[in-house]
């Protein structure tokens, strides 16, 4: 059973460990290539913070961006501001998101995402953490999959073998749980694990 009063505890240690670091940065360092290809420090960042809000407007019965269109275009429009506005907004949000989930819900209701997507209310603090901690990841600086709770990576790759469940061969893939990790949500080739013939299967975009 999900537990989301738990997750969103989890999901505190991991956004007050991120804001922590993330004031150790200045402009320069946001502007710097982040390890998602074509995105700065910055985008990454600012995602993060835009998410908050997405996902704030998911409890709420509201849609989750106004459009595709407008949340990457909002992604780019504040990648390039200065650290301090990045870092105030990543603080912001995410308190406006806890706010949020700390008002009183059916947490088995249904909630709908991005493109359609349905998922337990119960299960949005998780996919909040999956955003903080990934990316926090992508940012390079410092924060690496191996240093994810061993829970958190366990829970995730189950979340994505159930997401490729309609190739049967990603359930066969086998190795350490951080390499797994990490070439089930695309940030490595997948060296380390093992799969039948050898050949790991072609992951669809996230």
């Amino acid at each position: 059973m999900i537990d989301h009063a738990r997750d969103l505890l989890s999901l505190d240690e991991t956004t007050e460990r991120l804001i922590a670091a993330v004031t150790e940065l200045d402009n320069a360092a946001v502007a710097e290539p982040s390890r998602l290809p074509g995105w700065s420090r910055g985008h990454v960042l600012a995602h993060i913070a835009h998410n908050a809000d997405a996902l704030g407007n998911v409890l709420a019965g509201l849609p989750m961006y106004e459009s595709a269109e407008a949340r990457d275009a909002d992604i780019e429009r504040d990648a390039t501001r200065a650290a301090a506005v990045q870092l105030d907004d990543v603080r912001d949000s995410a308190a406006r998101f806890r706010s949020r989930a700390a008002l009183p819900a059916d947490w088995s209701r249904t909630v709908t995402l991005r493109n359609g997507v349905t998922d337990s209310a119960a299960r949005i603090p998780f996919r909040r953490w999956v955003e903080v901690a990934l990316h926090y990841v992508d940012l390079d600086i410092g924060y690496e999959l191996h240093d994810l709770p061993a829970e958190f990576t366990e829970r995730q790759i189950d979340f994505l073998r159930q997401r490729f469940s309609a190739d049967p061969a990603v359930a066969e893939v086998t190795g350490p749980p951080v390499a797994l990790l990490g070439w089930l949500s695309g940030r490595s080739d997948g060296s380390g694990l093992k799969a039948p013939g050898d050949t790991l299967p072609v992951l669809p975009p996230l």
